[in-house]
């Protein structure tokens, strides 16, 4: 599978069922939430056996490879010096107009049917999360997570403000909290 690997020196590219897909540069916003994941896995994980990782590839087979935006992987065996060969144990791709009917269908799939036990779809647009855990081989959504403002949430009525949930409980460890102010921290 290294033949499928993006040179850095060449614009960054993913192989989807087997056909190249040039990677655009992405939105302001994307970068930022992005960035903050990424503080948040590293400092979380730091010292743990599950090591965080963005923009690195990602081979799931000879016709997949992807650079998910963020990857926690928990198993070492599979971290070679150019990519991840094989399933990282949560996956987070944050949508872009050009890449969302990808993230919510082609990746959703193979990410299922290769076992990948969360999987956060993030949309910028909206300040949604929607959280998928895999039961019985399947993702299955867990959860949409809705960003409020302080004003957004003072906003609600009592009823509304009893469904919220603003923050994310990550599967793969039992004391892993991550709050939604956080990832949309910076976020226009």
């Amino acid at each position: 599978m290294d033949n499928l690997a993006y040179q850095y020196d060449e614009e960054p590219y993913e192989i989807i069922n087997g056909e190249e897909y040039m990677m655009s540069s992405p939105s302001t916003n994307h970068v930022t939430i992005n960035d903050n994941i990424s503080t948040i896995f590293k400092n979380y994980l730091k010292g743990k056996k599950c090591r965080p990782f963005n923009g690195l590839n990602l081979f799931l087979d000879e016709k997949n490879s992807y650079i998910p935006d963020e990857m926690i992987v928990c198993n070492p065996d599979i971290i070679e010096e150019n990519g991840v060969y094989g399933t990282p144990d949560l996956i987070v791709e944050i949508l872009s107009k050009s890449t969302s009917r990808i993230d919510k269908n082609d990746k959703f799939f193979k990410y299922e049917k290769y076992g990948v036990k969360e999987y956060w779809i993030v949309d910028p647009f909206i300040k949604s999360v929607d959280v998928y855990l895999l039961k019985d081989g399947k993702l299955i959504i867990n959860n949409t997570y809705q960003f409020y403002t302080d004003k957004e949430f003072e906003d609600l009525t009592e009823k509304q403000k009893a469904l919220v949930k603003r923050e994310i409980k990550v599967s793969i460890y039992e004391d892993f909290y991550v709050n939604l102010e956080d990832i949309f921290e910076n976020v226009t």
